[in-house]
């Protein structure tokens, strides 16, 4: 990151302690990515941007993605919306007149979407026990 790019991050923390350097620099990461996959040079939705933020948190951190976000203060996709405005309005990034913190309230759900292995909050149902081999044999021949 350029130096510009720090001074301007360490005086939005100044004044907005809810996250750490890090998730900006982790939103400008994701920002870039984003851009390259869809192949544009400019401007990205917030709907972009957090499905951008989303496969690149995954493929960064993998299963401790949203934990990783959780440290750094970022608990739902409002939080990058707060964090992208934070930036615009200190000229970091642009926006458009149809942009708003809007575009990124409840897009998805942390616990879903960043979760590493596509597996579904549900009850866990444990498998019946195995017999131990020497149980399941009598006198040399499987049961």
């Amino acid at each position: 990151m350029n130096m510009d790019f720090v001074k301007n991050i360490e005086e939005i923390i100044h004044k907005d302690v809810r996250y750490k350097p890090d998730a900006y620099e982790f939103v400008m990461q994701s920002l870039w990515f984003t851009q390259k996959k869809l192949k544009k040079s400019g401007h990205v939705s917030g709907r972009e941007l957090l499905e951008g933020i989303r496969e690149f948190a995954l493929r960064q951190y993998g299963p401790l993605a949203k934990t990783v976000l959780e440290y750094w203060g970022v608990k739902r996709t409002q939080d990058f919306g707060e964090i992208v405005f934070n930036m615009v309005e200190k000229g970091v990034l642009g926006k458009t007149e149809e942009d708003s913190r809007n575009d990124f309230m409840d897009i998805y759900d942390f616990g879903d979407a960043l979760d590493a292995f596509g597996i579904k909050k549900t009850k866990t149902r444990l498998r019946p026990a195995v017999k131990k081999p020497a149980q399941a044999m009598k006198k040399g021949k499987p049961r």
